[in-house]
């Protein structure tokens, strides 16, 4: 064979290319590689099937068997409980239950205004920390304090604060005159209870915002001058739509908080006065476990689940359809 001749390795053998018709020589991967590839997704599934079992077994087996619950005829006696059938029944009677429907209506109210007054507070906040320079981490610091107290011990305080006999907002609106009893009156418990949420969870849409502010480029901001744009229409031309993907998440994850909200109302108002601020979650505590009616609570829940579901698929195609409109 001559020096200028060159050899092709046949297909299948290592390190193999077969020439294409007319153009450059198709890589194909060889056999012993095919089958090493092979061995390792059966060794990372191998590794990775413990952990799945786990979320299995907590997760999606909870989930499956609330919903078979929902339409099951749950009949508790001495010894457990027996279902005697299933059907639409315990649904049927959820959509003529006045207390569901108040039950959501507060629930949709508490989420739609605790998450719009946090995304505009925390977009405020963000603007803030994103001109700050050496101080930011200290005010991120500082920020994350009210964020990362449990929701119980931050429930505690805000109860503290609102108690008819010593609680500081008692005393301050005492000095306009007579102070509302807070957690006893309807209103202001509805508000009382969105100050609480607002004020511990805004540092976490901020830190969200944040990140998403400190991605845009310089180049941006610089073109938007040269165009004689000012503060608000940058803001608006250049912020907001670099910042849609990052709004986007922090919407999705405070409307899943929001909506199953449970530990804070159950704290300070146990739903009350009356069932003011009883949110779907409390309600479906109490008719579980309270009440002991199995199928109605696990119908109220896999309804709850199946409101969140649809709420944040629309919210998502309707932001993907924006995008789209944005990019033509």
């Amino acid at each position: 064979m001559s020096a200028g001749t060159a050899t092709r390795t046949p297909a299948g053998a290592a390190g193999g290319r077969t020439p294409g018709r007319g153009g450059p020589d198709v890589y194909r991967p060889t056999t012993a590689r095919s089958r090493m590839e092979r061995v390792r997704a059966r060794g990372a599934w191998g590794f990775a099937a413990p952990a799945l079992l786990v979320v299995a077994a907590v997760t999606i087996f909870p989930v499956v068997y609330s919903i078979v619950l929902s339409f099951a005829d749950v009949e508790i006696g001495y010894d457990g409980f027996t279902i005697q059938g299933f059907g639409l029944g315990n649904y049927a009677a959820l959509l003529q239950s006045a207390d569901w429907y108040r039950a959501l209506g507060f629930t949709v109210l508490y989420t739609v205004v605790t998450v719009s007054v946090e995304l505009v507070l925390g977009m405020l906040v963000a603007l803030v920390l994103e001109r700050l320079g050496v101080t930011r981490g200290w005010m991120l610091a500082l920020l994350l304090v009210p964020w990362s107290l449990v929701t119980i011990v931050n429930a505690q305080l805000w109860k503290y604060i609102y108690d008819s006999t010593y609680g500081v907002a008692t005393w301050f609106f005492g000095l306009f005159g007579d102070a509302p009893v807070i957690l006893g009156e309807p209103v202001p418990a509805i508000t009382g209870l969105m100050v609480a949420d607002i004020w511990k969870t805004t540092p976490f849409v901020a830190i969200i915002l944040l990140a998403g502010l400190v991605q845009i480029s310089e180049d941006l901001y610089e073109a938007a001058e040269l165009d004689g744009a000012n503060g608000w229409q940058t803001f608006w031309r250049v912020v907001v739509p670099q910042l849609t993907p990052t709004l986007t998440i922090a919407v999705l994850f405070r409307v899943l908080q929001a909506f199953g909200v449970f530990d804070l109302p159950f704290v300070l108002t146990n739903g009350g006065p009356g069932t003011t601020t009883q949110s779907l979650a409390i309600m479906g505590y109490k008719v579980l476990f309270q009440d002991i009616n199995i199928g109605p609570g696990a119908a109220i829940a896999t309804s709850t689940a199946v409101i969140v579901a649809v709420g944040c698929l629309l919210f998502l195609r309707a932001f993907r359809n924006q995008a789209k409109g944005g990019d033509a």
